[in-house]
């Protein structure tokens, strides 16, 4: 079939055409974010999932609806060993520069982009261009404590926000990648926030450890966050996702070949826009086959293995691809105990904890309990082993 009239959408972070199996947590989302509006009692939100499971096409269509809602939308990504102040700094002086041009507001914002001056100072961020007639205040969010500089900083764009009628939307990907102390600095802002009754939300999203590390940095988290699991869609919502873009175009697909999507992709969303992206390109018309299927299964599955599997591994040392591969060999089901896969190994548990501890920190894997690891990339275990096939002799 023609492949501009492709529906599907393999892509990091893009929209699919449909959202199918999501419906719950943009409802649940979309009513936290008109509860803060208004000034009600709400809590923030914390997506948690595995690498592929739409976590950020939630963000972005999430975003979407908080400006429709009349939000000022700040969309962040965290790099591995974030900053969170510089990474901040630029969108809360976008956001006051916006709330200064409302005349009701205005002598509030200007005095919070001079407590944003102090905040640059003190934390050594680079400011680009000329805030002309702002003046430093004094006394404020100047103390180089982030838990201390970084609430009193939400607290002002809180009022500014909520005198103008506004809301402010924070949308941040990789949560997990924040250090301890700054991740604590956001949790303690958001506290303020929350009991001052100003129409800021956070929604974050994460892998799963992020909830054991919310947790570790405060121990309220979990009273301020509505903590979501974003997994793979069940068969029904799998099968929904792929035949309404089908039926959207006129094209059909036969039973036994949903099924085969259904069982080959897992559920997981990228996968599924993957591998039905591969079908409708190799399907010579409608409908589609269990042959066409078959087929796109193995492009779908070389594409990954040259993209999105290979850039976690040209990321590992010898040691930590040697604890995956070790992984691996256990099966491609997990979690995994770390006690089997230092047998595999030949070392002790306790010698290894340091590689285990790297590959946390890179997002490889996450541990799920005590005494398990998993990958953080579903059916990662079967792309390792599929290169211990092509490449014996590196084993």
């Amino acid at each position: 079939m023609d492949p501009f009239f492709n529906p599907f959408a393999p892509s990091a972070g893009q929209r699919p055409p449909e959202f199918a199996g999501r419906t719950q947590l943009i409802d649940d989302s979309v009513l936290a974010m008109r509860r803060a509006l208004a000034g009600r009692p709400f809590r923030s939100i914390m997506f948690l999932g595995l690498r592929g499971t739409g976590k950020t096409v939630l963000l972005n269509e999430l975003g979407k609806k908080a400006k429709e809602l009349g939000f000022l939308v700040s969309r962040l990504e965290a790099p591995e060993n974030a900053d969170l102040a510089k990474l901040l700094y630029p969108e809360m002086k976008k956001i006051m520069r916006s709330l200064s041009t409302v005349e009701r507001t205005k002598d509030l914002s200007i005095r919070t982009l001079g407590i944003l001056r102090n905040f640059a100072s003190i934390f050594k961020i680079e400011v680009s261009g000329v805030d002309i007639g702002i003046e430093p205040t004094p006394g404020v969010a100047d103390t180089g404590y982030l838990q201390t500089d970084l609430p009193d900083l939400f607290e002002n764009i809180g009022e500014a926000a909520q005198d103008a009628s506004k809301g402010w939307a924070i949308f941040l990907d990789e949560v997990q990648y924040l250090t301890q102390d700054d991740l604590s600095a956001l949790i303690v802002s958001m506290h303020r926030i929350s009991q001052l009754g100003y129409p800021v939300i956070f929604i974050g999203a994460g892998l799963p450890l992020l909830a054991g590390l919310a947790g570790e940095a405060k121990s309220y988290a979990e009273r301020l966050f509505m903590f979501y699991n974003v997994g793979a869609l069940d068969p029904e919502a799998t099968a929904e996702a792929i035949e309404k873009p089908l039926n959207a175009a006129d094209v059909k697909i036969l039973p036994a070949a949903l099924k085969e999507f259904v069982e080959g992709t897992q559920g997981y969303p990228f996968y599924l826009q993957q591998w039905a992206a591969c079908a409708w390109d190799v399907a010579p018309c409608s409908p589609i086959s269990v042959l066409d299927v078959s087929t796109a299964s193995s492009e779908a599955i070389r594409i990954l293995d040259e993209g999105f599997f290979r850039v976690r591994l040209n990321r590992m040392t010898k040691s930590e691809l040697d604890y995956c591969s070790a992984i691996a060999s256990l099966g491609e089901k997990g979690p995994y105990k770390t006690a089997d896969i230092a047998r595999v190994i030949g070392k002790k548990p306790t010698t290894l904890a340091m590689v285990r501890s790297s590959l946390i920190s890179k997002g490889m894997i996450y541990s799920p309990e005590r005494g398990y690891v998993e990958f953080t990339v579903p059916l990662f275990a079967g792309f390792i082993l599929r290169q211990k096939q092509l490449h014996p002799a590196s084993d």
